[in-house]
């Protein structure tokens, strides 16, 4: 049971159950300064109903606030200030962490499923760093997903249809060399793509030949079909090293291709509910105050709205999901906003479930990254610097460390990871290799280097966390153990707002906390609080290895 709902429960029987613990639990806040109390209750929602003023609420209400947990009560206004008892919260606290263990902050099961859309790269390109928001973003999320009791189905909406593979098959019938491709195939194929695009500027019947020969592709062309697939499993194979290395799984690869033989009875369920208009030879379904969405091309060919509408329905068949999560760039925000009326207006009540998760984008010199001009960073490139740089850092600071490699791997990706998840996913992130890799401060390695150091304490120490005996810690503990009690309502507010970077926040406020504490208390200095100061420790290790894995990070007990 929380402390909040033990608060609102105190002071929903003081007002007589004029409203529920939930409705209390809902107001209650938290001061921005300590001298203003540990909780807050606003009385201004009170005021219509009760009839009163808000201070005079306030002022009743404080007479009848008697409980253990409560050490004094003051009113500020139409608020009443609540000053916690800080022994009995700090041992209820610890007490929970210990026993909860890896499971502190979850939720029940809840046997639903939602589904997560992400990563989602387009085949036959190379894993650039433009891939990694939605990666590392839609990863956390499924994360938090389960960690919020709900079953989690990660869908990687593979880019494998389209016009540009027909101007791959015409770059690689042009220019393209098998022993090279086979050498290098995302690099080699990248290259034709790009000298594609180059040519295309100053010839445009190239780019009739590409339409050519996607109709081709999608008319099931033998040869057409046979460079499809090659392309397709070189790309897939070097998208799972890059996965693997991320800690990154995903239940389906079912990209656009899959969903060719169900558009028709898409485009058919949209004509019988005369929801399809004709418009200049092309079919679109006409949207209240937004373009139209446009379904079939002149020429009959379907488009990505009508993959998406396959797919969003054949998903809804096939998991029953209570949610879905697509974990898109902000640039497709107007695609999900016209692919969830289209559902709505086709009849599916589910389809008020389906959520765009957008972000800002990954930019290079202030701009957006792009593969046809060959202006990108590959992500594999990225972490093998990540690796390298944490590699050398571990050499400087601690030369004598077992398994440097696999230390160094779970560093420098845990940098490359938080570098990402730490930012508001709305904002444009501006790429720079030197700030993602520096190793203090708001990082990945601070968060990763004070579990680690806790770790060794709790070793030196000798702890077991069964013979915890709990003693009085003092003021300075306080701010610690008012985070690890907000840890649960921070994981619920990362799901509610789909938004990993309130975990990395989170987390990077609690390292600087403890290290604060850290700097000033023997923690390992023998007297009546050792105890309770190392099962402290261990309660901050518990919660910030639960951080990282809910970030998709590794947690190393030596640094």
């Amino acid at each position: 049971m929380s402390l909040t709902y033990q608060i609102a429960t105190i002071i929903s029987n003081a007002l007589e159950n004029e409203w529920t613990v939930k409705q209390v639990e809902q107001l209650l806040e938290k001061p921005k300064q300590t001298k203003h109390g540990d909780m807050a209750f606003p009385c201004f929602t009170l005021a219509p109903k009760m009839r009163k003023a808000p201070q005079q609420i306030a002022l009743e209400l404080s007479k009848k606030l008697e409980d253990s947990l409560i050490t004094s009560v003051r009113v500020a206004g139409g608020y009443v200030n609540l000053f916690l008892h800080q022994d009995l919260v700090t041992n209820q606290v610890l007490q929970a962490i210990t026993t909860d263990l890896q499971q502190y902050g979850s939720k029940k099961k809840e046997h639903e499923k939602i589904i997560i859309d992400f990563s989602s790269p387009n085949i036959a390109k190379p894993f650039s760093m433009g891939h990694l928001r939605s990666t590392v973003i839609g990863n956390s999320l499924a994360n938090i997903t389960e960690k919020n009791g709900y079953e989690a189905v990660r869908i990687n909406h593979l880019g494998d249809w389209g016009t540009q593979f027909g101007k791959l098959i015409v770059a690689y019938k042009l220019w393209g060399n098998q022993d090279k491709i086979l050498a290098a195939p995302i690099a080699e194929l990248l290259k034709i793509y790009v000298h594609f695009h180059d040519m295309a500027e100053k010839d445009d019947s190239l780019n009739d030949q590409a339409r050519a020969a996607f109709k081709s592709l999608e008319e099931g062309d033998e040869e057409a079909l046979n460079l499809w697939n090659w392309f397709k499993d070189a790309s897939l194979k070097e998208f799972q090293q890059i996965y693997e290395l991320l800690g990154v799984r995903f239940d389906s690869y079912a990209g656009e291709a899959f969903y060719n033989d169900k558009m028709t009875s898409v485009v058919d369920g949209l004509k019988e509910k005369g929801l399809l208009t004709e418009s200049n030879g092309a079919f679109v379904v006409e949207l209240e105050d937004m373009p139209p969405s446009l379904i079939t091309k002149k020429d009959g060919a379907t488009l990505y709205a009508t993959r998406d509408l396959a797919a969003a329905i054949y998903r809804q068949q096939t998991y029953q999901a209570t949610k879905t999560f697509y974990v898109v760039g902000n640039e497709q925000t107007l695609h999900f906003k016209q692919l969830f009326l289209v559902l709505e207006k086709m009849g599916y009540e589910w389809a008020k479930q389906l959520e765009h998760v957008p972000f800002g984008m990954m930019l290079k010199d202030g701009k957006k990254m792009s593969t046809r001009k060959g202006k990108i960073i590959l992500l594999a490139d990225v972490i093998a610097d990540a690796i390298h740089t944490a590699k050398h850092n571990i050499n400087e600071k601690n030369p004598t460390l077992e398994d440097k490699e696999e230390i160094a791997k779970q560093v420098g990706i845990g940098a490359v990871i938080f570098n990402d998840l730490k930012n508001d996913r709305m904002n444009d992130i501006e790429f720079s290799l030197e700030q993602m890799l520096h190793f203090e401060g708001e990082t990945g390695p601070y968060v990763q280097y004070t579990n680690a150091r806790i770790c060794s304490l709790l070793q030196k120490g000798n702890f077991k966390a069964e013979e915890f005996n709990f003693s009085p810690l003092g003021d300075e503990t306080w701010p610690i153990i008012q985070l690890l009690e907000d840890f649960p309502r921070v994981v619920e507010k990362a799901f509610a707002y789909a938004d990993p970077s309130q975990i990395a926040k989170f987390c990077l406020l609690l390292s600087r906390q403890f290290n604060k504490y850290y700097a000033n208390t023997k923690i390992l200095a023998k007297d009546e609080t050792t105890s309770s100061k190392l099962t402290l420790a261990f309660s901050v290790s518990i919660v910030l290895k639960e951080c990282l894995s809910l970030l998709g990070m590794p947690a190393p007990q030596k640094m």
